[in-house]
């Protein structure tokens, strides 16, 4: 954790706090409206400091979490936990979703997957399975 700085670049603090394995990622998500500063849509190199609120869709997951301090390095993952604090409404809305897609049955298939197999993949995988 670095505490000398006051702001930060929002990539390189997604990247330091091991949200997205590249700051390329980072900016990528941040530019396609993925990644939201205090509710606001933000450019990558939008500057962050301590007390921002940062909404984050990773997938089918959502993080609303809040900057507790700013690291321009990539840690380990525990330390990379103490950059942030996860809502609670957030931690169980999270939860609740890993267990309700834990639960649905994984589609089996024989041989090569045929075009209506493989939509039915992507269904899974985007959590649109009926």
């Amino acid at each position: 954790m670095n505490d000398s700085q006051d702001k930060l670049r929002l990539d390189k603090w997604l990247w330091a706090a091991r949200f997205f394995k590249t700051r390329s990622l980072a900016a990528e998500a941040i530019d396609s409206g993925k990644v939201t500063l205090n509710a606001n849509r933000v450019k990558p190199a939008k500057s962050i400091a301590v007390g921002d609120w940062l909404d984050i869709r990773l997938g089918q997951y959502h993080f609303e979490i809040q900057v507790l301090a700013l690291a321009n390095k990539r840690g380990p993952a525990p330390e990379a936990q103490k950059l942030y604090r996860e809502s609670e409404a957030s931690r169980t809305q999270r939860a609740a979703l890993a267990a309700q897609l834990k639960a649905l049955p994984a589609p089996t298939f024989k041989g090569r997957p045929t075009k209506r197999d493989r939509r039915e993949i992507e269904r899974f995988k985007q959590g649109e399975q009926d």
